[in-house]
């Protein structure tokens, strides 16, 4: 696994996430994680920060699995691309986490999203929790059960845009053709999320009715642009403080397969 290293200090790390690509692992698949590659290249992160417990079935029995999270003081979607803080050392990574939990960590990520969004800026402010329909995925709004936790998200409209039928193509067989045919607007976005709820940004998204393009989760049934073969979010950017008290800011750049859409 080749990952791009995009800052580096004594304590702290910054990486470049590929799409496709899980963060740590779940349990259940083999896949190779970034958890993996820091391990690899950065053994003496072995017990840096929380390792997570998961419960996963095996043979139909319900047994404990520590996963390890070494040094991974946030996470991203397996799909989503783009800077990943990690921590060198429990030192570093006690610093970083107080910064997250302040929420004096600033995030910038970019999205295309369905349809022509009717603000050029705006904030969601929208507790998620759980969907009563589908494990996998979280809600904003009415209908959302569980633990409901508060989340907030800025945006900025960038640009708006409309494909033709033959730049489109279907993201699923229950897909009407008559989206394809008469084309689809799109809307490409700079987002600040203010928390960090797990799918946050995809779950504010769809709440507005305007869901990140190609999000097979929380997008299934709207076309695709050709062109994209993933999830059409990245994280962009991100700035904290490092252990000299110094302001870092450190930034991925946009996906090439973003940019020939917006140019």
């Amino acid at each position: 696994m080749k990952i791009k290293v995009l800052y580096e200090d004594s304590n702290i790390l910054a990486i470049d996430k590929p799409s496709g690509v899980s963060v740590h692992s779940d349990g259940r698949s083999r896949e190779k994680t970034i958890a993996d590659w820091v391990l690899k290249n950065y053994p003496k992160t072995k017990n840096v920060g929380e390792n997570e417990i998961y419960q996963v079935d095996d043979k139909n029995k319900k047994i404990k699995i520590e996963i390890k999270r070494p040094g991974i003081v946030h996470r991203l979607d397996k799909e989503t691309s783009g800077v990943l803080l990690l921590a060198k050392n429990e030192k570093a990574y006690q610093f970083l986490k107080s910064q997250f939990q302040e929420r004096v960590v600033k995030k910038t990520y970019v999205a295309i999203v369905s349809g022509d969004m009717k603000n050029d800026r705006g904030v969601i402010n929208k507790p998620i929790g759980r969907s009563p329909k589908d494990f996998r995925r979280y809600l904003a709004g009415r209908g959302a059960r569980g633990e409901m936790r508060d989340a907030v998200t800025q945006y900025r409209v960038l640009k708006r845009f409309t494909l033709d039928p033959s730049d489109l193509k279907a993201t699923s067989p229950s897909q009407g053709r008559e989206s394809i045919k008469e084309g689809a607007k799109f809307t490409y976005l700079e987002i600040h999320p203010k928390t960090g709820r797990t799918h946050q940004i995809r779950v504010h998204m769809k709440y507005l009715n305007h869901p990140v393009v190609c999000d097979s989760l929380y997008n299934p049934d709207n076309p695709c642009p050709k062109g994209i073969t993933r999830m059409a979010l990245h994280a962009k950017s991100i700035e904290f403080k490092n252990l000299k008290g110094e302001i870092i800011r450190v930034e991925s750049s946009v996906p090439k397969e973003f940019i020939k859409l917006i140019i």
